[in-house]
């Protein structure tokens, strides 16, 4: 497992999640059409990097199984009045993969977590959105990670 397959698997659920919820696929038919069509791909230009394959099916088929509760989680992490369905489709895509990572997969840790998808928001976004990533994933971490958080070096140690 290299990180950089890591991150590329992380830019393609993102990418997969948009699409399913644009289109109206199912996670059977978005596996298949990303690790057919666009994982380590060129497409119009683009480059997709290649992506760690068990890794980025864990985090597609875990935000949709669990996408009541990460919603829940999103809902209380936002701001008051701005629930995660106001979000732009892109934007919710990576709060749900993030929170999925910090809710669900410890092995992973908080700060590499919440890095990665700061960084997906970058690629997305030239505004305020990465900031807000950035602070949501941070209030979710908070809620049931709190002690990585507050015991963890802040050198922004990229293990995941």
């Amino acid at each position: 497992m290299k990180p950089a397959e890591r991150s590329g698997a992380r830019l393609a659920v993102v990418q997969a999640l948009y699409e399913m919820e644009i289109s109206g696929k199912g996670v059977i038919e978005a596996l298949a059409e990303f690790e057919a069509f666009w994982i380590g791909q060129v497409i119009d230009g683009v480059e997709h990097p290649p992506a760690e394959p068990a890794f980025f099916r864990d985090l597609l088929r875990g935000v949709v199984e669990e996408q009541r509760t990460i919603d829940q989680q999103l809902d209380g992490a936002l701001t008051a009045g701005w629930p995660l369905r106001r979000i732009e489709a892109v934007l919710r895509a990576i709060l749900r993969a993030g929170a999925y990572e910090l809710i669900y997969r410890r092995d992973v840790p908080v700060r590499v977590a919440i890095s990665e998808y700061v960084d997906v928001a970058h690629s997305f976004y030239a505004g305020d959105e990465p900031g807000l990533v950035n602070a949501v994933l941070d209030r979710v971490a908070r809620a049931g990670r709190a002690q990585e958080l507050d015991g963890a070096p802040r050198d922004g140690g990229r293990a995941g």
